[in-house]
């Protein structure tokens, strides 16, 4: 104790005591407590490296080589097929991405006899002039050239998808121009095949400069083309190395054309049907197709289609001569389970042509159906007895009969069954021009200080405008006659539109998915299709309620996935039908003669057979991008031009988000920061797929929208679209507030009581109680609510694309014609 008298501190451990392991007294846990704390839990069992099929060290080393080898010998198999008299002849697209640059001169180095091939000018393409057929003895090798214009992008695209290789020809300094980038976006989107980079001109520059030259040509050519391989084609050796190298460099498959038979015209003619004989409709025709079969076995009881045309059936398949025989005597192709072959097929060019046999026919009973679309019973649904408020509405609608154009004959029963599509579109276009002039509304209030703020701005700098007055009339009067020239390319009616739909971009920007309560309108009959959601995430949506007409025409899948599987296994296992390589003639019935009349105007025909299931129609959903090119507003529900797969067709889809949830938001105007969902009615097509998307304008000019790739089938798919509906809190009482300017009438407040409110400021609530007769509403939240706040109100409904599905797409405009300036000699300006 101290002396003191006070109490003395105690001593307090610091971190370094020393603490000693206490004693093991030999007591362990019991079963019981085992169980308490497991609380009947039980440990996983671990399963033995002999259960588990666990191999040792060297069985997985020796494994591994065997994967290894396999794949080896698969890759040099493919390799010895493609380019010898088993495969195709290798198909080769010269391309040229400059305006100054030209393709003929690359293919008239590679025909040429330095080259150390043979040229066969009768395996040319029908309908494209500088075409050939090249073989390689030295190298075991042929090929077929055809050089492609860049100006009718319909037909390069036709030809990317089947081609083997592409040469792209550049420009020695620039290597490609604007056009070529944009070619070259669309190629890459759909899917490139094995290329290579030509230039010319490099031999003609000093030796100093060829260096630097090719270095700078490089360094512009590695953003598109990182890993592939420049040549300069100035002489036949140089064409040689081309040559070696194009048979011998790795090709990239493409999903969507490797799982199907796909064949490039080469000879073609047309028979029309005769009118009486036969059983074909007359205005169409036969048409007969030789080419050699591509990507796998093709059937005859499967469909083509046409790439732009549609989709068509097959009535037999011939056998001809090959007419690029590697040796003196090309054998015959071994006969398949569709058909016996019993015929020697001529040897070379100096030989007797073999007679022509036929390879298979089709069974009319085993060959798939050009059905596309589903029938519709309008019996088929479910028959009620009528209620007397039913009656009462029949009995008034009869007295307020529309006189209303039907088919000669139709009774009034019938003529009921008839849907009137001009009045629901007209519907639907006042629907959508209400929320359009709300959303216009809202955009010019917001513009409104702009504009003020502008106007100050240009009265503070009027005193050194006036200054200037004399010299801007000098100039002005210089520029009349120019302005008046350039205003004669101007389309006003466009310009107004454009206008409108920036404005409508907009101010849905600034203003997502708001729209003004109408003063003529009752709210609850204006938006009587719309409801509330107590969670967009977590509340059900029953995707089988109230489905359009529509749906009736549709195909569904109980399982997209699993029948994609199932059909692209049988497609692979398939080994019947003309095998790979054989060189043949397609009859295919009932095509239009358009078909022949496109192939004489030069441009190549490409046809596909299709899966089982791709002639029919269903909901598509695709995955895309928005193209950097693009940056004008492109609406939902906007007529698109699509390139998907083989498929060309026109159509009106709609935009959402592209999330994991059961139910997606609708998109009003595609976004050009994230990837959103285009869903379309169209044929069904399996993926992978490449998707090119295009705008036509009224002057026949197609742009590049967007890109991406098939997603999937799926008519189940919710889109909901939403709309908001604002308030202003006109008095604060702690939690409660009143809110006005959401509604008008007392109704209206009854009508959406149940749904729930939020504001912009993060704060949940419900409406209480209408006050007085003019809209205004005592509403309750879970917080204090701020002045500067805004009450706002979801509304959802469900939506659907438009059947609008055109499989007949109109040729683009050359880029020539699609730049729409004035050239400054037109002008006559300095």
């Amino acid at each position: 104790m101290a002396a003191n008298g006070e109490k003395q501190q105690g001593h307090r451990a610091g971190i370094y005591k020393q603490k000693n392991k206490g004693h093991k007294h030999g007591k362990h846990r019991t079963k019981g407590e085992i169980e308490r704390e497991n609380k009947g839990r039980v440990s996983v069992t671990a399963l033995t490296k002999k259960q588990r099929k666990e191999q040792k060290k060297m069985d997985r080393r020796h494994k591994a080589n065997q994967l290894r080898q396999k794949k080896k010998d698969m890759v040099l198999t493919e390799k010895r097929r493609l380019g010898s008299r088993e495969g195709p002849p290798h198909l080769v697209a010269v391309v040229s991405l400059h305006a100054s640059v030209d393709a003929s001169a690359i293919t008239k180095l590679l025909r040429a006899e330095g080259a150390g091939g043979v040229v066969h000018q009768e395996q040319c393409i029908t309908g494209v002039s500088d075409s050939f057929g090249l073989l390689l003895p030295r190298f075991k090798q042929r090929f077929t050239f055809l050089s492609q214009s860049t100006a009718d992008i319909h037909s390069l695209l036709d030809v990317a998808k089947i081609a083997d290789s592409l040469v792209f020809v550049l420009e020695s300094n620039e290597g490609w121009d604007s056009y070529g980038d944009y070619c070259l976006s669309c190629l890459f989107a759909q899917g490139l095949p094995s290329h290579a980079l030509v230039c010319q001109g490099v031999s003609d520059l000093p030796v100093k400069k060829r260096v630097e030259s090719r270095r700078a040509l490089t360094k512009i050519t590695e953003v598109r083309f990182p890993d592939a391989r420049l040549f300069s084609l100035d002489s036949e050796q140089e064409a040689t190395l081309l040559l070696r190298h194009l048979g011998s460099q790795r090709q990239r498959k493409l999903g969507f054309r490797s799982r199907r038979s796909h064949l490039l015209a080469q000879h073609v003619t047309f028979t029309p049907n005769l009118e009486g004989i036969g059983g074909g409709p007359t205005g169409l025709g036969t048409l007969c197709v030789s080419g050699y079969v591509r990507g796998c076995p093709l059937r005859v009881d499967r469909l083509v289609h046409i790439s732009g045309y549609g989709d068509f059936q097959l009535s037999q398949i011939d056998a001809p001569s090959d007419p690029l025989p590697l040796n003196a005597t090309a054998r015959p192709p071994k006969p398949g389970k569709g058909g016996d072959v019993d015929m020697m097929v001529g040897g070379s060019d100096g030989d007797e042509e073999a007679p022509l046999r036929v390879l298979m026919k089709a069974d009319p009973s085993c060959r798939e159906s050009l059905q596309t679309e589903a029938e519709v019973d309008p019996m088929d649904g479910e028959q009620t007895w009528p209620t007397e408020s039913e009656l009462l509405e029949a009995e008034e609608a009869r007295k307020n009969k529309r006189v209303m154009k039907v088919p000669k004959g139709t009774s009034d029963y019938q003529a009921t069954w008839i849907v009137d599509e001009d009045e629901e579109n007209d519907e639907g276009d006042e629907e959508s021009s209400d929320e359009d002039d709300d959303d216009d509304d809202m955009m010019d209030e917001a513009l409104e200080g702009e504009d003020e703020i502008n106007s100050q701005e240009a009265g503070s700098g009027s005193e050194g405008e006036e200054e200037e007055e004399e010299e801007e009339e000098v100039c002005n009067a210089e520029r009349t006659g120019a302005d008046q020239r350039y205003d004669e390319h101007m389309d006003e009616a466009a310009e107004e539109e454009g206008l409108k739909r920036y404005r409508e971009a907009r101010a849905n920007e600034m203003f997502p998915d708001e729209v003004d309560t109408p003063l003529e309108m009752a709210a609850r009959i204006r938006f009587q299709r719309y409801r509330g959601l107590k969670s967009f995430r977590s509340s059900p949506w029953d995707p089988m309620e109230n489905l359009p007409l529509d749906y009736s025409r549709i195909f569904q899948f109980q399982s997209f996935e699993r029948t994609r599987r199932r059909v692209l296994t049988e497609a692979a296992a398939e080994d019947d039908g003309a095998m790979v390589g054989w060189f043949v003639t397609l009859h295919i019935i009932d095509v239009p003669p358009s078909v022949m009349e496109s192939v004489q105007a030069g441009r190549p025909l490409v046809l596909v057979s299709l899966l089982p299931h791709e002639q029919k129609m269903s909901v598509m959903h695709l995955l895309v991008r928005r193209h950097p090119s693009n940056t004008e507003p492109i609406k939902s529900k906007e007529e698109l031009v699509f390139h998907c797969g083989f498929r060309r067709f026109r159509a009106s889809p709609i935009f959402s988000q592209h999330t994991s949830a059961d139910k997606h938001k609708m998109e009003r105007f595609l976004r050009p920061d994230a990837p959103t969902v285009v869903s379309v009615y169209a044929p069904i097509t399996f993926p992978p797929a490449g998707i090119l998307l295009f705008k036509q304008r009224n002057d026949g000019i197609q742009d590049l929208v967007a890109t991406g790739s098939l997603l999937s089938c799926d008519p189940q798919r919710v889109v909901l679209k939403r709309i908001v509906l604002s308030g202003h809190p006109f008095k604060i009482n702690r939690r409660s507030a009143v809110v006005r300017y959401m509604f008008f009438n007392r109704d209206d407040i009854m009508w959406f009581k149940p749904v729930e409110l939020r504001t912009k400021w993060g704060r949940r609530g419900h409406i209480k109680e209408a006050l007085g007769t003019h809209g205004h509403m005592k509403c309750v939240f879970d917080n204090q609510l701020r002045s500067q706040d805004t009450v706002l109100m979801n509304l959802y409904k469900r939506v659907y694309p438009r059947w609008t599905y055109d499989p007949y797409v109109p040729l683009p405009l050359p880029w020539v014609k699609r730049e729409g300036t004035v050239e400054l000699d037109d002008l006559d300006m300095e």
